[in-house]
């Protein structure tokens, strides 16, 4: 294995940008993702604990006693056993930590830029898609649940939910539109 940046200029500069700069907000949203389960089992956590709490606890004391739960897979299984979730809620929750599993160990993952040519970029931003894609999806769940906590007399907003989806791919993506190659 050689160095991943070499004294020869990248074959597709425009490419590998547009590459990196999706592998970016990629993660960007993979990190948020996380953050958005954690809070979640950190909700449900408190208001368990507070039901079974002395009643002169603290809400510190409670927040204290949270368990940090720092993987994505616990997490999601934790949130999974604590809500009501369809096979299909489930498949969408599995398929979204995989999805942020490639986007955090591989989306930029492109070897030396000196040697990478079109057709393997072109590859890789495709396989990176599809896990944005997958993320989405499940980031899309998870933040309607957020919302419902936030905001618990509040109407879901069904409009962003449906939209959802499609704005992630565009701002992590339509940038590509705006080269030759596509």
């Amino acid at each position: 294995m050689t160095w991943s940046l070499s004294r020869l200029p990248p074959r597709k500069p425009e490419l590998l940008d547009a590459l990196f700069l999706s592998a970016g907000r990629s993660l960007h949203l993979a990190n948020a993702f996380e953050q958005k389960c954690r809070w979640i089992v950190r909700c449900i956590n408190l208001v368990e604990m507070h039901r079974e709490a002395d009643p002169v606890a603290t809400f510190e004391d409670l927040v204290a006693t949270l368990p940090a739960d720092k993987m994505l897979g616990p997490t999601l299984q934790r949130l999974v056993g604590r809500m009501d979730c369809s096979a299909e809620t489930v498949d969408t929750l599995r398929r979204a930590r995989l999805g942020r599993n490639v986007i955090a160990h591989e989306g930029a993952g492109i070897g030396n830029v000196s040697l990478a040519r079109e057709d393997r970029i072109l590859a890789h931003a495709a396989r990176l898609r599809s896990a944005v894609s997958d993320l989405a999806d499940g980031d899309n769940i998870v933040s309607q649940w957020g919302y419902r906590i936030e905001e618990p007399r509040g109407y879901l907003p069904h409009d962003l939910i449906n939209a959802y989806p499609k704005m992630i791919d565009e701002w992590v993506f339509g940038h590509f539109e705006e080269l030759p190659v596509l």
